[in-house]
Formats: C-alpha cells, structure tokens, sequence
C-alpha cells in the first residue's frame, strides 16, 4: 500500500480528502462520485489483484446473481446501460466481473486504487481529525473521510470442525476459490451447506464428480430460475423500456425491476391460488415472492406459498426418503434468503448424489479421510464450505476500526450493531459504511441501495465542504432509535421466525442475535434518509 506521499498523484505532505476500501459495486462507483463529481482526492483500498468484490472470490461452480441481469447493474449513467450487454436472464459470476471490469476501464478507475491492500487498521486520529489507514504491508495513509464499501457478504465463515488440519484431502470455502478452479472428475465429493450457495454449487459439482455428498443441517425452499440466453427481442424491450423499468427498481421495495401483486393469497380460492403459483414457478425467479403482497407477512398466506414448494420437492425428487429430508423446512418460505435454481432438487435423482441429514446424525469431526457423522463414516476426497458468510458486521469487524478514545468497533458492537441508517456509527467520526448493518442491503437488488447510500454519501460530503464542517458522526441516540425501528420493522414481517438465518447472525457462533438489515424496504427508506438529509442531517453531529 503507498503512503499518503504516493497515492495516486497527490503532493508530497499533502492529504487525501477521502480512503474508499474495497473496489466492487460500491467502492468503484463511490469512488467516481467523490474523484469525479466532487473533484476530491480520493484513493481505494482493494485487497484483491483486480476490481469485483464478491465477483472477484466467489467463482464457485454454479456462481450467478439472482436478480435479473438487467437490474443488476448501475443505473446512474445512461451511456454504461447502453453501452453493455447482458448474455443471461441471469449473469455467472464470470459476465458479473466482465462487467465490473467494463466499468472500471470506462470510468478510468484503475489509476485510483490501489490493489493487493489489504486493510489492517483504521484509527481515527481525534487532535488531527484524521482517518489513519494501515495496511497489511506497513504502509500508512490519512484521510478526512473513510468509507466502507467492503460488501455484506465477503468475511467467510468456515465451521470450526474437529479435525478439519487432519483432512487428507483439499477443502475449499466457496467465497474464497482458487482462481485455477476445482477438478471434480473422479473424486468424492462432499458439499456442506444447502443456502443459496450450495444450491447453486451441487447440480455443477455433480455433473463431473464420482460421488457428491451433500451434507444439510437445515433444508431450504428453492424456486427454478428459468435461467437462459436473452433473445433478441428481451434485449429490444428492456432497451425500449428502460426508463420505465429503472423507475420501478427505485419504486419497490426491494429494487427488483417487478411490483408485488396487490391481492391477498387468503382472498382467492385454492384453485385460483395453485393456478397462479403454477404460473409463477413456470416464469421461475424471485419474482415467485411477488405473487402474493401478504407472503411475507401473514403466517397463513406464506403456508400457501410454502406448501405449494414442498409438493414441488416432492414431485420432482423421485426417492420419498430423500424428499422427505429436503421437504422437513423449519422456517417461512423467504424468511431466509430465497434461493432459485438450476436442477437443484433434480441433481439428487442422480446415482452419484446421496443426502445426509445432519439434524438426524450430526458431524462430530473430520477425519484424515472425510467426514465423521453420529451415523459413521463417509470417505471424500475433497470437501466444500457452503457455509456462508459473518454477515453485514463481519467485513466491517476485520478492518480493525478504532474511533473516538480509541475504542474498537468490535467493543462498541459486542451486543450487537449499533448504526444510524446503515450509514454512520456513534463514536466513529466522518467513516461511511456503504450498506451497512441497519440499512435495507441484503434484502434487496444490491445495486439499488448501493447507488442510494453511494450519492447520500457524496451529498453530505459535498454539503459539509459547502457549510465549512469538518466532521459528522452518528447520534448515540438517534442511533439507538434506528435500531429499535429496523427491529419494529422486521417483527412486522415472518422474516426473524427463521432462527438459522445468517440475517440474524445465527450462522456464527457467539455472534449476537440481531436482525441486522433494514425490513422496512427500499423506498420508505429511502425517504427516510432524505429527510434526514433535508432537515440538516439530523441524528447526526456536525463541527466545524
């Protein structure tokens, strides 16, 4: 990492008006809005050899995005939309970095991060009003305005099993892959985790290997994506309609390019109801949610939609036992995150593919020749973590930020997260988080609340150089009051009765039980925001 001497052009002595850590969705397009709009010196910090983000880890077998691929975009320059192409209804993760990529060389980015810069530690200097950076290599930089843009999902959670340094074989996380890829053929397989990675993962892993595995502790709803090429005329209508479609992303509340039905699953008859879920799981996506308007908040309408998926399961999954074990779901259709597929349930009518039902016969350790259930012993040559992440405060965590006094995020949050907005924390002056804990985020189309807090971020910065304020920091109180309100705003949804859902940190141990993302969606928050912003900021600190 340079100094601050050295970092991308600015004068010796001099220093940077803001740091930018991490160069996916928010870093690059955050960067552009304080270099290229505001005109202030501005470096990112990337510890990865090239720009994506998650995109750039996750190259798992089976990586895609599952929003729609024209949605999952930015929308805040007219020239990049009509300039790219999307090939999929839903991109891999390859087209997704191509697609970073295109962005970086379009804006002329590059020259503005630093790669290979791994953050160790970010203090905030009180006398100098400063964020001090340093990162893995020693190198130090200063700034007057820190950002996170480090993702939700990018700190991954690997179990700690017994005997997991013992393994004979090679393991391998899913959000850390080796770019050189995982050779499958001939080997056994076994695949822990059944969340939306591992659903992605074991229909590609089966397709070559001699015996996948598949090990589930908690059996998952799963929708068919109707995944294929865009024709022509798809391409035609999204160009024709563009405006139209970006106006509904910023209008609903997840910033998906759909509306949600305005009708009750209760108020039609059961054969009205199976017909229109019918026509939804042959259209397949997200977009299966939206169906019904009360899916998510009324327990008798969500069984309507949860029933109709496990005769799916059923119907599909030609072993009754095996059926039995993916249809025993314990949660709220989509009060996890929602995965969509391709042949996920299909991929367990293969001879090569058997299930373990780890809530029946647990993992007790990992052997030097696979893995070691209450039930016996199941030999692998490799192993894959589709566990997941330390979601939304697991990234921000490893940073090493220190505030005020000197105290470490980790102190402040050790009950759990305290954040005004998903935007600022008490005690931590003039540091952003780009969708952070308290904000909607994960429960969205990423790229809509990313360019949302990405020009709320650029605004503020702009209106405290214009009033002559030198720094900005979260309320304690207003903080605590935005966190009792995303509480409000999850109970009024099925969202916190899925008790291992990583939206409330359940998926790592000793983390605190919180729902972390903001239930309310996407527009009520976002006029939440603004207010805050037009009533001089208000729940925040300003001095000049």
């Amino acid at each position: 990492m340079p100094t601050t001497d050295e970092a991308g052009g600015v004068a010796p002595a001099a220093l940077l008006d803001a740091i930018v850590i991490g160069a996916g969705f928010s870093g690059l397009y955050q960067l552009h809005a304080l270099r290229d709009r505001l005109g202030l010196s501005v470096l990112a910090l990337e510890a990865a050899e090239g720009v994506g983000g998650t995109w750039y880890w996750n190259r798992y077998p089976g990586a895609r995005c599952d929003s729609e691929s024209y949605s999952y975009c930015f929308t805040f320059s007219d020239a990049l939309v009509a300039e790219w192409e999307w090939s999929e209804r839903y991109p891999g993760q390859a087209e997704v970095l191509r697609y970073l990529n295109f962005v970086a060389d379009r804006l002329d980015l590059r020259r503005s991060i630093c790669f290979g810069a791994r953050v160790v530690s970010a203090e905030y200097d009180e006398r100098a009003n400063l964020w001090r950076v340093q990162g893995a290599d020693g190198g130090q930089l200063s700034a007057r305005f820190l950002i996170t843009a480090v993702g939700c999902l990018s700190a991954a959670n690997v179990p700690d099993i017994p005997g997991l340094d013992t393994f004979g074989g090679t393991w391998h996380h899913t959000g850390a892959w080796p770019h050189a890829g995982v050779v499958f053929a001939g080997k056994r397989v076994g695949l822990i985790g059944t969340g939306s990675t591992g659903i992605q993962a074991a229909p590609v892993i089966a397709e070559t290997a001699a015996h996948l595995t598949v090990f589930q502790r908690t059996a998952n709803y799963s929708v068919p994506a109707r995944n294929g090429p865009l024709t022509p005329e798809s391409r035609r209508h999204i160009r024709e309609n563009w405006a139209a479609i970006r106006r509904t992303m910023r209008e609903t509340t997840n910033g998906h390019p759909f509306r949600i039905a305005d009708r009750s699953a209760l108020e039609v008859g059961p054969e009205e109801r199976d017909t229109l879920y019918e026509a939804a799981w042959a259209r397949g996506g997200l977009q299966f949610r939206a169906t019904f308007r009360d899916v998510l908040t009324d327990p008798a309408a969500n069984e309507t939609a949860a029933s109709f998926i496990k005769r799916k399961i059923r119907a599909v999954v030609r072993s009754e036992a095996t059926a039995d074990i993916l249809a025993d779901i314990d949660h709220p259709y989509a009060a996890k995150r929602p995965p969509i597929d391709t042949d996920y349930f299909e991929t367990f009518n293969r001879d090569n593919v058997s299930l373990v039902d780890l809530r029946a016969t647990p993992v007790e350790r990992i052997t030097s020749a696979g893995i070691r259930t209450s039930a016996g012993d199941h030999p692998l040559d490799i192993i894959v973590f589709a566990t997941g992440f330390d979601a939304m405060t697991g990234p921000l965590l490893r940073l090493g930020l220190r505030g005020r006094g000197g105290i470490s995020l980790r102190e402040a949050w050790v009950e759990g997260p305290r954040s005004y907005l998903g935007l600022g924390i008490p005690g931590f002056p003039n540091l952003f988080t780009i969708t952070g804990p308290g904000s909607p985020s994960v429960l969205c189309n990423m790229p809509v609340p990313i360019e949302q807090h990405v020009e709320w971020i650029a605004d503020c910065i702009a209106n405290l150089r214009a009033s002559g304020a030198e720094r900005i920091e979260a309320k304690p109180e207003a903080a605590e009051q935005w966190m009792e309100e995303v509480g409000r705003a999850a109970k009024a949804t099925l969202l916190p009765q899925a008790s291992s859902s990583w939206y409330l940190g359940a998926n790592v141990p000793g983390k605190p039980r919180a729902f972390m993302p903001y239930a309310g969606g996407m527009t009520r928050y976002r006029g939440v925001c603004d207010e805050v912003a037009g009533r001089g900021y208000e729940g925040f600190a300003l001095a000049r």
